[in-house]
């Protein structure tokens, strides 16, 4: 996965380790079996040399531990090392339009607690991000006015470099010591800018354009945050998968329309955040109005057919705008996701193929993406820069 490296001075941990983050991203990949020295050397490219420093540091930090021997074609039998999930863990947060999902995730992206509540997106920055700080301080056992950097604080960060310091959740690290907390990701529905950390006119609730979320999170937690949209957080949690396609588009029916894209491994975003805004293609000129403006869009009409019961047409018309997705992109597959496909996944899926099909085009067509798709997402956002992602 190919890392988007966001704007000058963004709010994350600095790694200024390429190398070290290529060990931790393939000790990461390889699992619990791990991996030894010998492979990430001939992996990375590196010279074992250079492996066993970075290792080490990797080591000392608590971020990696050794995981048995290996017999190896000839000498001693290899160490073999792996990562230690729990030396760190990131908050992820899905601030949906009716409902607020925060979860923890360690550093293989697992999620290790969960808490849900209703929510009205509507009722203004001020309640919503009142019910962020609750809910992520109640994840963290957090009381307000902790301090973030006091003693008890945990840290994690990649061969000495720069870290983030805050007070550690319940999970035990190795010999027992709690993994720090390296961030919180929020992805909200768009359009918003990802760099600046800034929402823009969200359809349906405009008095969001403009709002600090990022700064204010970050300001009331004493934690870094990355603010970007819920298709987009989806898609990179399914792209940094084992054996994700190298091209897809995520495509999220839920409280509303959207995709995130994935080209040549890369999160496509565009430089506004405007990539992706797939419920807001026309596809009826002159059609109903839209929230955001516009008339006949995608999203308005899908969602009427679901607010029908015409579950057969509203999987036909999200299936009009994948084919759509597949020309333009000339994607490997679509990957479908949220609330309205889970409750119904196999119409959706079959209807949506159906389309791909009568056109001649040969994406496949999966259910990929579970209920915590975008809160697990929003975790990815600050735990894949440990791996330089």
């Amino acid at each position: 996965m190919k890392k988007d490296l966001g704007p000058a001075g963004a709010n994350l941990p600095a790694l200024r380790s390429h190398n070290a983050a290529l060990v931790l991203d393939l000790l990461r990949t390889a699992g619990g079996p791990g991996i030894s020295r010998l492979e990430l050397a001939d992996r990375t490219g590196l010279t074992p040399q250079a492996v066993s420093k970075i290792t080490a540091r990797l080591r000392a930090e608590g971020l990696v531990t050794e995981a048995g021997r290996r017999a190896s074609t000839g000498g001693k039998p290899r160490t073999v090392l792996r990562l230690v999930p729990s030396a760190g863990h990131a908050v992820g947060v899905h601030l949906d339009r009716d409902e607020l999902t925060v979860l923890l995730a360690d550093l293989t992206g697992a999620t290790v607690a969960e808490r849900r509540r209703p929510l009205d997106l509507g009722s203004g920055a001020g309640p919503v991000l009142d019910a962020v700080e609750s809910e992520v301080r109640a994840l963290l056992n957090r009381g307000p006015g902790t301090d973030p950097t006091g003693p008890t604080a945990g840290t994690v960060g990649v061969a000495g470099e720069a870290r983030a310091s805050v007070t550690p959740p319940a999970p035990a690290g190795p010999g027992g010591a709690p993994g720090a907390v390296v961030g919180i990701g929020v992805a909200m529905p768009g359009p918003l800018d990802h760099r600046a950390g800034v929402p823009g006119r969200v359809t349906g609730f405009p008095a969001w354009d403009g709002h600090p979320v990022r700064d204010e999170l970050a300001r009331r937690l004493g934690l870094p945050v990355v603010l970007d949209k819920d298709t987009n957080a989806a898609a990179l949690g399914l792209a940094l998968r084992p054996a994700a396609p190298g091209s897809f588009a995520y495509v999220h029916l839920g409280t509303g329309l959207g995709a995130g894209l994935v080209l040549g491994g890369a999160l496509l975003r565009g430089d506004r955040t405007g990539a992706g805004e797939l419920g807001h293609q026309t596809v009826q000129l002159d059609g109903p109005p839209c929230g955001c403006g516009g008339r006949g869009c995608l999203e308005v009409l899908c969602l009427a057919a679901v607010g029908r019961g015409d579950l057969g047409e509203a999987a036909r018309i999200l299936g009009t705008g994948a084919a759509n997705l597949v020309r333009l992109l000339d994607i490997d597959q679509v990957l479908l996701g949220g609330r309205v496909v889970l409750g119904a996944p196999g119409a959706f899926a079959d209807g949506v193929r159906a389309v791909l099909a009568g056109l001649g085009l040969p994406a496949p067509v999966t259910v990929a993406a579970g209920p915590r798709a975008v809160a697990e997402g929003a975790a990815w956002l600050v735990l894949g820069p440990i791996f330089g992602q």
